[in-house]
Formats: structure tokens, sequence, C-alpha cells
């Protein structure tokens, strides 16, 4: 796995509600306090590759479950920004 895959797979798995909300802001994608919490509670300790088209599909259908369908939209767009950064 490349550096830059790890260090934003990383990232993904230890991020805080507050964080998630200013990456959500900076690329433009609607997610509100409360469905940042739930995410960010789900991501904690997971070990999850967002390079991995099955695994980050698997992802987004728990994080649906989680916060709604609209949300693991957006959020999905959002993992695909920061995959291609």
């Amino acid at each position: 796995m490349r550096i830059f895959e790890s260090i934003i797979n990383h990232k993904i798995n230890t991020i805080t509600a507050e964080e998630l909300l200013k990456y959500a802001k900076q690329f433009n994608i609607t997610v509100n306090r409360g469905q940042a919490k739930k995410i960010a509670e789900y991501l904690k300790g997971k070990n999850i590759n967002i390079f991995d088209d099955r695994e980050r599909s698997k992802l987004i259908k728990e994080i649906a479950k989680a916060a709604g369908p609209e949300t693991a939209r957006e959020v999905n767009k959002l993992f695909m920004e920061l995959a291609k950064s």
C-alpha cells in the first residue's frame, strides 16, 4: 500500500466528529453534527481501506443504516474526494 493511502486510511479510522464536519465543509458535503458523531463512532477502531471498493461499499452501507442513505451518499463523496487527492 502506498504511504499516501496508509495516511488517508489512518485518518478515516481515527476521525472525530469535529474533523469529519471540517472535511465535509471543505468539500461542500452536507453532514450534520449528529450524523458526524454517529459516523465517527462507527469508524473508531475499524481498519477500513477506503481505496478498496468492496470495503468502502460495505462501510457506506453501514453508514446508511446509522445515519441514513443521503448521509451515506454524501460521506461516500467525501471518501472519493479524499481518495483522489
